[in-house]
C-alpha cells in the first residue's frame, strides 16, 4: 500500500527514472546483473521522491534536513545496521532520522512490501545501480546510482528542484562532437564506458570546497602551453607531484587503491582553491598551481564560442565567453583556443562547473556545464 504522492514533479519523473534503471540493466552482462540491484518500479519511486521531498522543506531543531535514502531489502546490503522495528517512510521518520546519517557515504535503508515503505536501517556499501536519492538542500532532490567498478562519484540520474526536472542525457548527446569531452564525462557507470574518473572525483573536489577554481590540463609537463601562462609561474611543483598517478600505476596490487586515490585527488584538489590556475598533465601530473593564464603571441581574442549541457531536451548555444561567466571562464575559453589539445576545468562560486575543450567539428571552444552531475 503506497500513499497517494502529491509532488507533481515526482510523477513526472518516475517512469523516466524507471526507464533509465531498467535500460542500464539491460545494458550489463549476465555476470554483472547477478550483481546488480533489483531496478525500482515506478510507483515505488514516485511514492519514494514524494516523501523526502516534503521532508526535505522542513526542519528539525532549526536544521534542514541532509538526506541519502537507498531502496533494496536488507538482504542485499552489505554489512547493514538494522533496526529492531521498522519505521513507516513518512517526512517526520526523515526527519527524526536524518542526524544520523548526515556524514558521507551513509544511507538510510528503505524497502517496501505490503504494508508499504518504510526504513528498516542504514546501509554504507551498495549494489552496483541501486536506486539513491540525496537531499541536497530543501527542495532540490538528486536521483543517482553507484558505479559497477564501485569507485567514483555515483551517476546522477534526475535532478528535481522544486516543480523544475532535469534529466540527464546518459549519452551527452551534446557532445558527439567533441571526444575530449565526453572522456571526461561519467557515462553511465558500466564497464565499457570509458571516462576519465580521476578528472570526475577531481571536478567533485573542486565544486565542494565551493572556493571556485580553474584547472588546465595539458598534454605534457614541458610543452606549448607554457606561451598561454604569464613566466615566470608563482608557484611551480618542482618535481611535479605524482601521486595520483603513482596510485593508479599500483592499483592492481594495492586493495586500498581507492581510499589512496581519493587521498592524492584531494591533495591536488586543495591547491585549486588558491587563486589562479591550476595545471596538471593528462597523465595526472601536478606541474603548479597559482598560474595566471595570458593569450598566446600572435593569438587573437575569442569572440564565440559553443555552450551545451547533459540535459535531455537543451540545445546547443553559441555566444561570447563573456556571457557564459567571469574572468575563470574568460581565462579558460582563451587557454583553450590557444591550446587546443588541452582541456580547462572551472568551477564558479556558485555551484556552477563547466568543462571547455575545442570542437573540430564546429572548428570553436566547446563549453559544456556538468554541474546536473556532480551533485
Amino acid at each position: 500500500m503506497l500513499s497517494e504522492p502529491t509532488y507533481l514533479a515526482a510523477r513526472m519523473a518516475a517512469p523516466t527514472i524507471e526507464r533509465h534503471f531498467a535500460d542500464h540493466r539491460l545494458l550489463a552482462t549476465a555476470a554483472q546483473r547477478a550483481l546488480l540491484a533489483a531496478p525500482p518500479e515506478a510507483a515505488v519511486i514516485e511514492a519514494v521522491i514524494d516523501v523526502t521531498f516534503w521532508a526535505s522543506l522542513r526542519r528539525e531543531e532549526g536544521h534542514p534536513p541532509k538526506i541519502t535514502l537507498a531502496l533494496l531489502p536488507p538482504e542485499q546490503a552489505s554489512q547493514p545496521l538494522v533496526f529492531g522495528q521498522r519505521k513507516r517512510l513518512t517526512p517526520q521518520s526523515l526527519i527524526k532520522l536524518a542526524p544520523a546519517v548526515e556524514q558521507p557515504g551513509i544511507h538510510l535503508g528503505v524497502w517496501y512490501d505490503a504494508e508499504g515503505l518504510h526504513v528498516w536501517g542504514t546501509v554504507t556499501e551498495l549494489p552496483p545501480l541501486c536506486f539513491v536519492l540525496e537531499v541536497i538542500e530543501p527542495g532540490l532532490l538528486v536521483v543517482k546510482h553507484p558505479r559497477v567498478d564501485g569507485f567514483g562519484k555515483f551517476v546522477n540520474v534526475a535532478i528535481l528542484r522544486g516543480d523544475q526536472l532535469q534529466v540527464v542525457d546518459a549519452d551527452n548527446h551534446g557532445v558527439a562532437d567533441c571526444q575530449a569531452l565526453r572522456r571526461f564525462l561519467p557515462g553511465s557507470g558500466l564497464p565499457g564506458h570509458e571516462a576519465d574518473e580521476v578528472l570526475v572525483e577531481l571536478a567533485a573536489t573542486m565544486r565542494a570546497h565551493g572556493r571556485g577554481g580553474l584547472v588546465l590540463v595539458v598534454p605534457e609537463a614541458a610543452g606549448q602551453w607554457q606561451a598561454s601562462i604569464v613566466q615566470p609561474m608563482s608557484y611551480p611543483v618542482t618535481p611535479a607531484y605524482e601521486g595520483i598517478a603513482h596510485v593508479l600505476a599500483q592499483r592492481h596490487d594495492d586493495p586500498d587503491w581507492p581510499r589512496d586515490l581519493r587521498r592524492a585527488i584531494g591533495i591536488v584538489g586543495g591547491f585549486t582553491s588558491v587563486d589562479g590556475a591550476t595545471v596538471i598533465t593528462q597523465d595526472y601530473q601536478l606541474l603548479a598551481f597559482g598560474a595566471k593564464v595570458a593569450r598566446a603571441k600572435g593569438s587573437g581574442a575569442v569572440e564565440e564560442m559553443m555552450i551545451t549541457e547533459p540535459v535531455v531536451g537543451s540545445t546547443a548555444r553559441r555566444l561570447h565567453p563573456a556571457q557564459n561567466g567571469g574572468t575563470r571562464h574568460l581565462a579558460a575559453a582563451q587557454f583553450v583556443h590557444d591550446q587546443r589539445e588541452a582541456l580547462a576545468l572551472v568551477a564558479s562560486q556558485d555551484g556552477f562547473f563547466t568543462v571547455f575543450a575545442w570542437s573540430p567539428k564546429y572548428n570553436m571552444v566547446h563549453a559544456h556545464r556538468i554541474d546536473v552531475l556532480l551533485l
